[in-house]
């Protein structure tokens, strides 16, 4: 077969795999024969770069991180809507429509509200050219490149006309939020507040492998223009747009206000079975021409509406208050309540974040509270109802000591969050583990969360220093893994015992420790003994270690478990010295900052560059900068260097510093 007839089955191919599985959710083909189709595209395309085109599967994630968003003038206005509280409300606005064209009962289009961010898809003979986010309605942000990363949006539609505009809403759905949530809490950075939030957030990253990687979907909602065919109904449209395999939101044509309300009570009493987050209905009149005659005011459109569900309160009674201990020693208190229907989910507890809030809100166990979903998703006290309290109640007040370990506790410097300061404490066991043995610790490879879970459910370790003991036949008998695999294992973890003491001291997971101050310390103390003999005084004249950071080393390296763990490690023959030698000092005392796209080098590979010579490679411009190393399409940091005074060096330049 001639090779460009078979990239084109391949693409046609993928394109309706690809159409089944992310937008029908009936997929026909397993994930390892979707994959295999897509790698020989990829080598076919490798071989002929001449036939690759922007519509193919392959295009989807590429492209170079951008230093910032172009403007995105859109050519049809994304409206807003008018929002609507009440029944009531809702009633005034039938009516209106209803007195303004005179024809008879009104059909009308109801559709949830995702709780996403609003943008528009413009294709080009039906290839898929560029897309931007809603903004003020008349300019928002070309965020093209990672609308490609969603895979329900189709790159090439099977009609070619001249030119078409959909708007559609992006969402994270609730699935993807809570493994998003899960991953960051085992990382220990802060969680995500919301999807709707996460989704925004995912879409204006700079980087189109990090959007790809939060799995955003979108539901498309409206046809802004179709260049060579006319429609004369929004449900004709979007019959249409779901013919071009768009995946269109959820809707019902209905003629009759009761019929309307009774639609609008319905997705209300229905939104958790939703794989979105809503915050309301849509109502839409479905004919066109009846939209061109009642037209928009100066904000809004007079033929839709968008009905806010209000957030649903109920009283229930605090059984108890509990405290857990997250992956990352956070404690957090939850309230144990006699059950509730809240949002469609019968809830029994209550999260009541920190001790903070119990004592502001002076919540007790056998008061009754208010309860609401907080975002619909997790339930929340809102406010206690102190003329049902009984009598004999006391203020709660947090544990001095980790519940589930017994190590004290402590309340961070720069917040409200209190943890366990123990370095053994099983709640936090799978987060320890997976952060001693991450690429930027002890890279030990192949041990990510997944194998971390599974020695951890089998009972063959208990804390790092367990991984130096571990049997190859042992490994090799556990789900997922065999000889090949548990060697390689083994392998990985007999290799990091050589690598140098910064990296043991990133991998314990000090608070504040980072992986520049972990080499600061390193590099002062230059063995493991030496740092652990350390008083407060002294950790705090190293310059880049401020008080907090010294006092959270003290406090690491001064308890029990801390200090059992590092022996064990020792006795395992982990090396505890630093290795790392300075060619020279020449960039001593000097800050370097990287932006742009770098030809000549890695910007890791820079950073170490800089470092080997006595520098430090910062992220942000400051007074403090001494050179900017631009690449192409350098931006702000540029920028701000310019404004600064700040030398900037072009990649040539720097280079000859280095010789």
């Amino acid at each position: 077969m001639d090779y460009r007839e078979e990239i084109k089955q391949l693409r046609d191919a993928l394109n309706e795999h690809g159409y089944k599985y992310y937008v029908l959710d009936a997929p026909t083909i397993s994930d390892y024969e979707y994959d295999r189709l897509n790698r020989r595209l990829e080598e076919l395309e490798s071989q002929h770069p001449e036939e690759v085109t922007p519509d193919s599967p392959t295009q989807r994630i590429g492209g170079k991180p951008l230093e910032s968003f172009a403007p995105y003038v859109h050519e049809v206005p994304l409206e807003s809507l008018q929002d609507v509280f009440s029944p009531e409300e809702v009633a005034e606005f039938f009516q209106r429509v209803d007195e303004a064209l005179e024809d008879g009962e009104t059909s009308y289009s109801l559709e949830p509200k995702v709780d996403g961010l609003s943008v528009a898809l413009e294709y080009r003979d039906g290839i898929f050219v560029r897309g931007g986010t809603r903004g003020n309605g008349q300019k928002g942000e070309d965020v093209t490149e990672n609308l490609k990363t969603i895979r329900s949006i189709p790159m090439r539609l099977p009609d070619k006309l001249p030119r078409l505009i959909v708007r559609g809403e992006v969402y994270m759905s609730r699935a993807v939020f809570e493994e998003l949530n899960a991953q960051l809490e085992l990382q220990g950075k802060p969680l995500l507040a919301n999807p709707r939030n996460a989704a925004a957030g995912s879409l204006r990253q700079l980087d189109p492998k990090v959007c790809a990687d939060r799995k955003l979907d979108i539901q498309v909602f409206n046809l802004q223009l179709a260049e060579g065919r006319e429609f004369v109904s929004h449900q004709e449209t979007l019959d249409y747009l779901a013919s071009q395999r768009f995946r269109v939101i959820p809707h019902k044509t209905l003629s009759g206000t009761a019929a309307c309300q009774a639609e609008i009570a319905r997705i209300n009493e229905e939104r958790m079975e939703y794989p979105f987050e809503i915050d309301g209905a849509v109502v839409k009149v479905n004919s066109l021409t009846d939209r061109a005659k009642l037209g928009s005011t100066a904000k809004f459109p007079k033929w839709a509406a968008a009905f806010k569900y209000p957030p649903e309160k109920k009283p229930a009674k605090v059984l108890d208050i509990v405290v857990q201990v997250g992956r990352t020693g956070v404690l957090t208190p939850k309230a144990v309540l006699t059950p509730v229907r809240l949002a469609g989910t019968t809830v029994t507890n209550a999260t009541l974040h920190n001790q903070d809030l119990i004592t502001e809100k002076d919540i007790r166990v056998g008061d009754t509270v208010i309860v609401q979903k907080a975002g619909e998703i997790i339930p929340e006290v809102v406010e206690v109802d102190f003329s049902k309290r009984p009598q004999g109640t006391e203020p709660y007040r947090f544990p001095e000591v980790c519940p589930v370990c017994g190590a004290p506790v402590r309340r961070d410097e720069d917040g409200a969050a209190i943890r366990c300061t123990g370095a053994e404490c099983p709640a936090q066991l799978l987060r320890n583990l997976t952060h001693f043995a991450s690429r930027n610790a002890m890279d030990i490879d192949g041990c990510g969360p997944a194998v971390v879970q599974l020695l951890i459910e089998n009972g063959m370790v208990s804390n790092p220093a367990d991984l130096y003991g571990l049997e190859a036949e042992q490994v090799a008998k556990l789900e997922r893994m065999g000889k090949k695999s548990a060697e390689n294992l083994l392998a990985a973890i007999e290799r990091s015992k050589s690598n140098d003491l910064s990296r043991l001291i990133f991998g314990l997971g000090i608070r504040q420790v980072g992986e520049k101050a972990a080499k600061v310390l390193a590099s002062h103390f230059r063995t493991m003994d030496d740092l652990c003999a350390a008083g407060l005084e002294e950790l705090t004249e190293i310059d880049d270690v401020g008080g907090v950071t010294a006092q959270c080393v003290l406090d690491y390296l001064s308890s029990t478990q801390a200090k059992d763990l590092i022996a064990r490690l020792k006795a395992a023959g982990v090396n505890m010295e630093s290795t790392a030698e300075l060619l020279d000092e020449r960039f001593a005392g000097m800050t370097f900052v990287l932006t742009g796209t770098l030809s000549r080098f890695e910007r890791k590979a820079a950073q170490a560059l800089i470092e080997e010579r006595g520098g430090k490679a910062a992220g942000s411009v400051s007074k403090r900068t001494t050179y900017v190393v631009a690449g192409e399409a350098a931006g702000s940091k540029l920028k701000k260097a310019e404004d600064l005074g700040i030398p900037v060096l072009t990649e040539e330049e720097f280079a000859k510093m280095l010789e």
